[in-house]
């Protein structure tokens, strides 16, 4: 690996961010879970959560959509929603669901430089009742238009970009967020994904 390449790895890792994930529940499609992928390796997001509760496990993502971000990330999968949950109850502090309810909040009240975890539900059914029982409260993202509604990916992106701003606001991009272990493991990883590239 060139010394470019090395310092572009340890630039990106520099700014990974350790205190928020994502986490698809019952997500069918697999380009749009590839197309989350692709946004949080943008954002700095390593941990991704995807729950298949209801729905086969995906033998594969849509890799044109997620232009190869998978093999960035850390992604932990679930096919039991308790196994789901307290893993997620063990490494962040809100769990919050993406939910049109009567005590939703406005996307830019949510306070993102805490521990947070955000759930993103079926593109049909939305977050399943479990879900909403075991999370901390909802959020929806403000529309006007006639629709109301958006892609998962989309709605995704939205969301993590608004909480790279908080984050950036903050300083946490300014900082180390990955503890040393953690950060030699992704970086053996990351040197032998660069490597299959070839």
């Amino acid at each position: 690996m060139t010394p470019e390449r090395t310092a572009t790895l340890l630039k990106a890792l520099e700014k990974r961010q350790q205190d928020i994930t994502i986490v698809l529940e019952n997500v069918f499609d697999p380009h749009n879970i590839s197309a989350v992928m692709r946004t949080c390796d943008s954002v700095g997001i390593q941990e991704i959560f995807i729950l298949n509760s209801k729905i086969p496990r995906h033998k594969k993502w849509g890799f044109k959509s997620s232009s190869g971000a998978k093999k960035w990330l850390t992604v932990h999968e679930f096919e039991k929603f308790d196994d789901c949950i307290k893993v997620l109850r063990e490494r962040y502090h809100r769990i919050l669901t993406t939910h049109l309810s009567d005590d939703a909040v406005n996307l830019y009240e949510v306070d993102f430089t805490g521990s947070i975890a955000l759930v993103f539900g079926n593109e049909h059914g939305g977050i399943s009742a479990e879900m909403l029982a075991a999370s901390d409260g909802n959020f929806i993202i403000p529309q006007v238009g006639i629709i109301k509604s958006l892609n998962i990916s989309v709605a995704c992106a939205v969301t993590l970009y608004e909480a790279y701003r908080q984050k950036s606001l903050a300083g946490h991009y300014n900082r180390n967020n990955i503890p040393e272990a953690i950060h030699e493991q992704l970086m053996e990883k990351w040197t032998f994904a660069n490597r299959q590239e070839k």
